[in-house]
């Protein structure tokens, strides 16, 4: 019920629907493009990420409601649509076939995004930050796209992720024999002109690790007024360049006994892959040894755009740049929590779209949090946790000629954040 409410606030499963086209003849549908798409974003988000769970899903009261359709049209189908129609929509193909009459446009659906994000604010931000990030997502077929990669040990796709803060801006399927980066400007500059074109004031920081510190990226940011904020991969000339702040950090750790740092400020340039020299921020760190006068140093470098006087070395890098890592959480929210690594289609275009579906299901979920559940103790709970503890809960459905009632237990020990929960969606709505 959380989730329905949810969807009503935002409108999130008509605007989905609305990126698909349907080629099939209006007076024999019996399930429509809205109501399978939201059969499988609730389903996800509720933990049943499987296809041929929905064959006994399509029975259920419950999921009927979410759905807006509590009986079919004919007496020999069920009130959803079971594995098989599903499957044939995740197998859309961009021109209609015999068996596959709906497709979608992946520029509509990468725009749904954005467009959540703007009007999740009410006042738009003086300033955002952007984080990208790739990982890895372990294939065990043959799919479409399947390649190995050196550095994740595996056959898989390489995903990228594009958040700002807790929100979901873009989910790109790639395949794993490419560079992290490569498509990067691309997705960042149709982000970049769909938030400006709402927010034109609103600056911007790109935030990534040094798989993305590419001068092409950094260049687009420069010419684009986009701030950026990249790890640098260390190197032997870049560590040359810290030895007296490596020297006095291991000094003193090896008076105190704990970790010491250092940090520097230059201006850099590599030989051959940079058009000119940027600002590099050196954090010289030693880390001690199990014994007295062992250790080893941890240097690491991350360049930007942003200037020395609003921000110095040790903030920068500790406040602004170690910040990128809660990203890795929300990749994990996605991957863990709403099964977006469940890619087993044979093609990418497929796969694409199932990667979709678990992302919207991530965005509902995010919205719920925000909105429903920002006063509770779930206001920075994780998508699993908040599914365990509020969706899923055992009830009593009652089905009637003209309603269906849900008992719940009275024993439900988050009884105050449900109704808190409830109330906060049924006022956003109104």
């Amino acid at each position: 019920m959380l989730l329905g409410a949810t969807d009503r606030t935002i409108g999130l499963v008509a605007r989905f629907a609305g990126c698909f086209t349907d080629h099939r003849v209006a007076d024999l549908v019996e399930h429509t493009v809205a109501s399978m798409v939201g059969q499988r974003v609730f389903g996800i988000a509720l933990g049943y990420e499987d296809l041929i769970d929905h064959d006994q899903l399509r029975h259920d009261p419950v999921l009927a409601v979410l759905g807006g359709k509590l009986e079919a049209k004919r007496s020999d189908c069920a009130p959803l649509a079971g594995k098989s129609t599903l499957n044939r929509l995740e197998l859309s193909r961009a021109a209609p076939s015999r068996y596959h009459k709906i497709s979608y446009d992946a520029a509509l659906i990468e725009a749904v995004f954005v467009d959540l994000f703007l009007d999740a604010h009410a006042v738009p931000p003086p300033q955002i930050t952007l984080d990208l990030d790739a990982t890895d997502d372990p294939l065990h077929g043959h799919q479409e796209g399947r390649f190995f990669h050196g550095y994740y040990d595996n056959y898989c796709y390489l995903p990228l992720y594009v958040f700002c803060g807790r929100h979901l801006l873009a989910s790109k399927l790639r395949p794993a024999n490419i560079d992290g980066s490569a498509g990067s400007i691309e997705e960042v500059a149709r982000i970049v002109t769909q938030i400006r074109a709402r927010w034109p004031a609103v600056r911007i920081l790109l935030r990534a690790d040094s798989g993305f510190a590419r001068d092409g990226l950094m260049s687009w940011c420069e010419t684009n007024s986009v701030d950026f904020l990249f790890g640098l991969a260390r190197n032997t000339r870049l560590v040359g360049e810290i030895e007296a702040e490596l020297a006095a950090a291991a000094e003193l750790s090896q008076l105190s006994g704990k970790p010491a740092r250092r940090f520097k400020d230059f201006a850099w340039r590599t030989r051959d892959s940079w058009s000119h020299q940027r600002r590099v921020v050196a954090k010289a760190e030693w880390l001690p040894g199990g014994t007295p006068g062992t250790g080893e140093a941890n240097p690491r470098f991350v360049v930007t755009s942003l200037s020395r006087e609003e921000h110095q070395a040790r903030h920068l890098y500790e406040k602004l740049y170690c910040a990128r890592g809660e990203m890795e959480n929300r990749i994990k929210e996605c991957q863990l929590d709403l099964y977006a690594d469940r890619t087993s289609a044979q093609t990418m275009r497929a796969n694409q779209l199932r990667l979709w579906f678990a992302s919207m299901a991530y965005v509902l979920l995010c919205a719920l949090r925000r909105i429903g559940l920002k006063h509770t103790q779930f206001a920075r709970a994780s998508c699993g946790t908040i599914r365990l503890k509020l969706l899923k809960i055992g009830a009593l459905v009652r089905s009637s000629v003209r309603r269906i009632k849900l008992a719940m237990p009275t024993a439900f020990p988050y009884q105050a954040e449900y109704r808190a929960a409830h109330a906060a969606l049924t006022a956003a709505t109104a």
